[in-house]
């Protein structure tokens, strides 16, 4: 059992992470956030091309984790993961709400220049140059883009509030693998821990920011029927704003008041910063 953390070392190690984070160098953030972006644009493309090829979303589904596992072992920096831990630090008195704003912003920066970079760069591959229209992968993303965007508009704003809840129900689950990710001291772990949150997440076609960040523009760069002013306004603005409520609240806020006081009596332990 040396392995696990309790839960309230965990929040202590989420407080220690979001002091961590406060301090890296912008520079930082911005690569390491790129690098995150990246990851779940492989991710992505990887689990609906297996959608694709076997007709069923489970299987891409079971997969997709493995680039959220790449960003816990790697310690990137990933807006959705942030949202939950860096609420944390604030509660506990140990960042300025300065810091917290800071590290949301660059790392949305960040996660965003590495979702275009690897939507363009598969884009190229995909389609041999535009020679080709991406066969049945590329079907998969641009009936994909549609419907995160195009569909929440056609229904007002009973789409907005579909989306934005969509976005609450995702990092509900997705800010949880960050936190698993720091439940354990292992690299085996770490991705267990983060794997079962984010499974949960995908099966059930929940809204997350950062994924939607490669798959709405690729989608576009793939034929797609969607502006620039529909992904902002009808998916990519509304799910962050969900994201950050599900994290802040049900994740970051809920662990913070239930296990803070144990924390704070218990010596925190050395861990990675997920």
């Amino acid at each position: 059992m040396s392995d696990y953390n309790k839960p309230a070392a965990t929040v202590a190690a989420m407080i220690d992470a979001a002091v961590i984070k406060n301090r890296l160098p912008a520079l930082d953030l911005l690569v390491r956030g790129a690098l995150a972006g990246a990851y779940l644009g492989f991710v992505t493309s990887m689990a609906f091309l297996v959608a694709a090829q076997t007709g069923q979303l489970i299987v891409g589904a079971l997969l997709f984790p493995a680039g959220f596992a790449l960003i816990v072992v790697l310690g990137l920096e990933l807006l959705t993961g942030n949202f939950g831990i860096m609420p944390v630090g604030l509660f506990a008195r140990r960042i300025p709400l300065g810091g917290l704003l800071r590290n949301w912003v660059l790392v949305f920066a960040g996660n965003l220049i590495g979702s275009l970079i690897y939507a363009s760069l598969f884009w190229v591959a995909a389609t041999s140059c535009g020679h080709t229209t991406g066969a049945a992968i590329g079907d998969k993303l641009r009936a994909l883009a549609v419907s995160k965007t195009s569909y929440y508009q056609a229904l007002g704003w009973a789409g907005l509030a579909t989306v934005f809840v969509k976005a609450i129900l995702c990092n509900w689950m997705v800010s949880l693998g960050s936190v698993m990710g720091l439940a354990s001291n292992s690299v085996p772990g770490k991705i267990l821990g983060a794997w079962l949150p984010i499974f949960v997440f995908v099966e059930q076609g929940f809204e997350h920011s950062v994924v939607n960040m490669f798959a709405i523009p690729v989608g576009m760069m793939l034929g797609a029927p969607v502006s620039v002013g529909q992904w902002w306004l009808w998916n990519q603005i509304p799910v962050t704003l969900g994201n950050m409520v599900g994290a802040v609240i049900f994740t970051g806020g809920a662990l913070f008041l239930t296990y803070s006081r144990i924390a704070a009596s218990e010596q925190t332990p050395t861990v990675g910063r997920g």
